[in-house]
Formats: C-alpha cells, sequence, structure tokens
C-alpha cells in the first residue's frame, strides 16, 4: 500500500493559486492543482516550481508566498511598478528597492543612469522609477532572494501622505 502523501503533488493535497490566491485541490496521483478560474498548474519536483500550463508563468514558494519567477525584464518591472503603487496608497513612499541578484542581467539594460552635468560623473548607483537600485546578497548567504524577487525600502516613520512637497514648512 502507498503512503497517502505519495498521492499528491510535492506542495500537498492543497495550495493557494498563485493569481487569485483561493485554495486549490490537487488531482491525485498526478503532479497538478486545479483553480476553477485560471486552470492547471503543474507541480515540478525536480525544481520545485509551479508552473501555469495555460501561459507557462513559473512560481516558486518561500513562507507561503508564491513568487513568480520573470524571463523577461518587463515583468519584473511591472511587478515593482505595482508594489509601489500599493506603498503610496498605504501612504508610504519607497526611498530603494533591492532586487535579486538572478535579475541582474536581465533588467540592467532598463536601469537609469544619471547622465554627467557639470563635469560630475556618473553615479555608481543605478536607479530605477527614480529609486537607488541594489542587487540582493548571494542566495548561498540569504536563501530567500534564490525565490523572492525584490524589496522595497521604504521612508521610516510616520507615513508620506505629500511626497512631492509639504505643506506649512
Amino acid at each position: 500500500m502507498t503512503s497517502p502523501g505519495f498521492q499528491y503533488p510535492i506542495f500537498g493535497p492543497e495550495i493557494q493559486c498563485p493569481h487569485c490566491r483561493q485554495t486549490i485541490q490537487a488531482l491525485t496521483l498526478t503532479d497538478t492543482y486545479l483553480c476553477q478560474r485560471h486552470g492547471a498548474f503543474e507541480a515540478d519536483p525536480k525544481t520545485s516550481e509551479l508552473i501555469h500550463l495555460q501561459s507557462g508563468r513559473h512560481w516558486r514558494l518561500w513562507k507561503d508566498e508564491w513568487y513568480r519567477q520573470h524571463t523577461h525584464p518587463d515583468g519584473i518591472r511591472f511587478e515593482i511598478h505595482e508594489a509601489l503603487d500599493r506603498l503610496y496608497t498605504q501612504g508610504y513612499r519607497a526611498t530603494k528597492v533591492i532586487i535579486a541578484q538572478r535579475y541582474q542581467d536581465l533588467i540592467s539594460t532598463y536601469l537609469e543612469r544619471s547622465t554627467p552635468w557639470r563635469g560630475q560623473s556618473d553615479s555608481p548607483k543605478p536607479r530605477l522609477y527614480g529609486l537607488t537600485v541594489e542587487f540582493s546578497p548571494d542566495p548561498k548567504d540569504e536563501p530567500c532572494w534564490d525565490v523572492i524577487n525584490f524589496d522595497l525600502e521604504k521612508e521610516p516613520g510616520a507615513p508620506v501622505r505629500y511626497p512631492y512637497f509639504r505643506l506649512f514648512e
């Protein structure tokens, strides 16, 4: 008799859909999960990735959160832009973005570099959406960077409600 654990894909009998976060069930004796809204996801036991069969998008799990694994610079740029919008609607402003090292080659041509002005040399720090960009430590030192894509540092203290000007200063 086989163990019940071997009847399900590597992530267990149910997971949260990476798109809609609804609980979705595994199809027994397969490596597939089925979301009624988004279709089939296949779990790859070799890479520990979840692959959306319709779009080919890859996802990896870190601390119960799914992170899309990007293959095109527009995907990671769009995800950062969405996170900046969410932060802004919460009343905060980002001061820096730290991007996973694995995306350095993919995104480097899209980063803003300051142009020399009045004899100043190029800034050593690239920028994206006006924010300083740094790349993550090696995933061997911090394993989360093998899965997560970026992190935003926000301004400390109280929420900034007027990022472009301050009243009564």
